[in-house]
């Protein structure tokens, strides 16, 4: 199974909450507390559950793992439109954010495929 930090959808997943944490830097200050704590919450679980669920070598709870990313991933995207909504992320912003999570989606959704198609002991 090699080592979750070996995996792009782990690396990628890091370097994304970075970028959240840059933007939500500018939110409004009344906002520390709620949608700027939820956002950043949502971003740090998505490698957060990626390298628990490795870590377990079970491919059954990799998997459960794997989904709960893939949730937070949708978690995500459902608050950036909303700081969207809010203008508190600029268009291209908000673009450029939603992409990145959609393809870590993705990613992620390759990876459980995989896993359900050829399970392991």
């Amino acid at each position: 199974m090699g080592n979750y930090k070996e995996l792009l959808v782990w690396q990628k997943s890091v370097n994304f909450v970075t970028e959240i944490y840059i933007c939500t830097k500018n939110f409004p200050k009344e906002e520390i507390y709620s949608l700027t704590s939820q956002i950043r919450r949502s971003s740090v679980s998505i490698p957060s559950n990626i390298a628990e669920g490795h870590s377990r070598r079970s491919t059954l709870d990799y998997l459960q793992f794997l989904k709960i990313a893939r949730g937070s991933c949708a978690e995500l995207e459902t608050q950036l439109i909303i700081s969207r909504n809010l203008d508190y992320i600029s268009l291209e912003d908000f673009q450029e954010l939603s992409n990145k999570a959609s393809e870590i989606a993705k990613m992620l959704n390759a990876i459980i495929t995989k896993l359900q198609s050829n399970p392991s002991p």
